[in-house]
């Protein structure tokens, strides 16, 4: 059986915070003589159709509450995703129809259970309760906080400091995702750390209905390819879980050596001690970053698509980059790209893999240039910001392209 001391170290590897810790080992201590399971809550909007390697981040913390013998909330917003969580916004979000978060909360149901135990997950839907809320309800729940509590959140502060409008409704959203905990009696919420006041609201209202308070985890916002933005759709810097796996695969030995590290301690089921050890390795020159990575790259693709896959995308990744001898200490370049991105001669010319836009053409045209190890045919092609690229000019010129 694992001990309180151990089961805290295991359970605050990668958390930015836990409000309190104190608290958490008392909830922890309780359950053991209880012999009963902590109730743990995260929730996920189904504002898009698939989850990516962000969303993973706060899933396997709640895969290891699972292995610690706890039971597990995925609680989809179904309600709250008409309202549009406000968070890090400037500006009012456009709300989901009914429809759009029913087919998108589908998906996410069907993409969990490759990281959660079904045993020991709890799918939930805030419609089942907030539905059935009458409007004196919903009064009754806003009276419990004021305009100025909810001024206190950041964005919310930046947007009625610089004249941009909120719209009531926008208030309702911490205040129904802190009512969720009420109804499920959380004793843990995990949230990103830009969701820190809605979690904390969840702490607020329990008390207000006579509950033990949560216990509020916050994990890190993974970023994306790019190394810079938090991982996106929208940004275009993702890795869906739906991915294919040599797509998965590619895209995973694309990122910084540096943002490695980081994807191993937020995904990775690696023991902390061999992570580091192999960092410090790294570091002093005795390990090859390149060959780490790719056991980061067939874990994540093997938890997705199973070891076969994972198997086969690295044999198809060793057969299109390493036989074309891509060096080793290959340098970023950083390059700016507009609405519409950066075409792809530009792209070459100002990485100096080409002295001019007509050279990177003829190149194309010759079949000389490589992005990811495909031969690219299109002279009109544009990279996007977000986007992260292996490129090649002939057998020896390479270098990898960070569209910002």
């Amino acid at each position: 059986m694992v001990g309180t001391a151990e089961t805290l170290s295991i359970l605050r590897r990668g958390v930015v915070d836990v409000l309190l810790e104190q608290e958490l080992e008392a909830k922890l201590k309780a359950a053991a003589l209880e012999k009963r399971p902590l109730r743990v809550k995260a929730g996920f909007d189904p504002t898009a159709p698939d989850l990516h390697l962000g969303h993973t981040v706060l899933m396997q913390k709640m895969r290891q509450f699972q292995q610690l013998g706890h039971e597990v909330i995925f609680l989809i917003g179904d309600f709250t995703g008409m309202i549009g969580d406000p968070t890090g916004k400037n500006v009012t979000r456009k709300p989901l129809t009914r429809d759009e978060v029913l087919a998108n909360a589908e998906t996410y149901a069907q993409q969990i259970y490759k990281i959660l135990d079904p045993e020991r997950t709890v799918v939930a839907f805030n419609s089942s309760w907030m539905g059935s809320m009458s409007a004196a309800d919903l009064i009754g729940l806003a009276a419990k906080q004021t305009v100025a509590r909810m001024l206190e959140r950041e964005d919310f502060h930046k947007r009625y400091a610089s004249g941009q409008p909120i719209a009531i409704h926008e208030f309702l959203y911490p205040l129904i995702q802190g009512y969720d905990s009420v109804a499920l009696k959380a004793d843990v919420e995990l949230g990103g750390t830009d969701q820190r006041f809605n979690l904390l609201m969840g702490r607020e209202l329990q008390r207000e209905f006579g509950q033990a308070p949560q216990v509020v985890m916050t994990m890190p916002l993974l970023e994306g390819l790019d190394g810079v933005q938090k991982m996106s759709k929208s940004l275009g810097n993702y890795v869906a879980i739906t991915d294919a796996p040599q797509e998965m695969f590619g895209k995973l030995m694309s990122i910084s050596d540096e943002l490695m590290w980081r994807y191993f301690v937020l995904l990775s089921d690696r023991a902390a001690d061999e992570v580091e050890r192999w960092q410090r390795e790294a570091r002093e020159g005795g390990l090859n970053p390149r060959d780490v990575k790719m056991l980061l790259a067939r874990e994540l693709v093997a938890r997705y698509h199973g070891q076969s896959q994972a198997d086969a995308a690295e044999q198809d990744f060793r057969a299109r980059f390493q036989r074309n001898q891509i060096p080793e200490d290959l340098s970023d370049v950083v390059l700016e790209a507009g609405e519409a991105g950066i075409g792809i001669a530009t792209a070459l010319t100002q990485a100096g893999l080409t002295a001019s836009n007509s050279e990177a053409f003829r190149k194309i045209r010759e079949g000389a240039v490589r992005l990811n190890g495909e031969r690219v045919s299109r002279t009109d092609l544009h990279l996007q910001a977000g986007e992260t690229w292996v490129a090649q000019v002939g057998k020896r010129h390479f270098a990898r392209l960070v569209i910002r």
